[in-house]
């Protein structure tokens, strides 16, 4: 919108870059640029703004595939006016000399134009296109008809406007048809997870199944190893018993064989003693027995008076002197 403003009567219009200003007195063309700014009488004005910067349009429309099924078409087309005393001639873009505001709405039309120009087109290949394929391939096909469309429209050529960019920016079906177009994608995806589940677990099962045998090999082989030591230590306890029970064996012979020579010892030493003292004693009788029986007796009491205890008193009763005395007086009478 153009910036008006009022000094004494008169108007100054102030245009941007991005506007182009028409303004004509008593039908004469006086002033046409964009970005200009002049002094004018409201009274004998006729002013018209027509922008020349690229401006987006955005429309939505619907449209039948060829298994009539209804979707839904966004697209945006870039367009701007190329010729703007064309598009003043063709559109009314004047404006009020008071406000700057558009006396119309212009760019409804324009965009009234371009979007049934587009939607033309779109509903011409959408028309011959199976929904399968349209979901598939039908954004590049919209795209590239509309655009084609778009650029050999003559009415656009001759309103002054030119197409800069056309862009779909999604093709959908209703929702219904949408959700049951999905249902095998997603059942698809849910067959992918579980079966990237069910792997995962065969995985972990596999995985587990593993510890648990190197588990039990490993017991396996500490059972083994301890069998073997087992047979190992019962090897080395009875060699050991058999190297005691070898030692003993030997300390018995030894001490059976000083033993017996002991005993030989023994039995030599009282041989020859029983021999000496047989020798002694036949010698002892040979010297005796040409001895008085009287002189025999009083050795043999002399030798048992040596043996008998030492007595340090005798006590003789009156009976027992009495006795000896008649003894000894019948002896001497004898």
């Amino acid at each position: 919108m153009a910036d008006i403003t009022r000094r004494f009567g008169w108007r100054h219009l102030r245009g941007a870059p991005t506007a182009h200003i028409r303004y004509h007195r008593k039908g004469r063309l006086t002033h046409d640029g964009p970005g200009i700014s002049f002094w004018f009488r409201a009274l004998s004005a006729a002013l018209s703004e027509v922008p020349v910067d690229d401006r987006e349009l955005a429309m939505t429309f619907h449209a039948r595939t060829a298994d009539f099924q209804d979707v839904a078409v966004q697209a945006t087309v870039t367009y701007r006016i190329s010729d703007p005393a064309v598009a003043a001639a063709r559109l009314d873009f004047s404006i009020d000399p008071d406000t700057g505001a558009w006396r119309g709405t212009p760019l409804e039309q324009l965009g009234t134009l371009l979007t049934e120009t587009a939607q033309q087109h779109a509903l011409d290949v959408l028309a011959r296109t199976p929904l399968s394929e349209a979901l598939v391939d039908g954004v590049s096909a919209v795209r590239e008809r509309v655009a084609e469309g778009l650029a050999a429209e003559p009415r656009l050529p001759a309103t002054g406007i030119e197409i800069v960019a056309v862009r779909v920016v999604a093709l959908r079906p209703e929702p219904e048809v949408e959700r049951a177009l999905r249902t095998p994608a997603r059942e698809l995806i849910q067959q992918e997870a579980d079966r990237a589940t069910y792997e995962r677990r065969a995985v972990a099962v596999e995985r587990e199944r593993a510890i648990a045998e190197n588990e039990l090999a490993s017991q396996i082989e500490l059972a083994r190893r301890e069998e073997q030591l087992v047979e190992q230590r019962g090897t080395n306890e009875r060699r050991k018993a058999e190297e005691r029970a070898a030692a003993d064996a030997v300390r018995a012979e030894a001490e059976a064989a000083r033993t017996v020579r002991l005993a030989k010892a023994e039995a030599e030493s009282a041989r020859t003693v029983g021999e000496a003292k047989a020798a002694a004693q036949a010698a002892w009788l040979r010297v005796h027995s040409d001895v008085d029986v009287a002189v025999l007796r009083a050795l043999t009491g002399t030798r048992l008076a040596e043996n008998l205890p030492r007595v340090d008193s005798v006590t003789i009763s009156p009976d027992v002197l009495t006795g000896l005395l008649a003894k000894l007086g019948d002896g001497e009478r004898a």
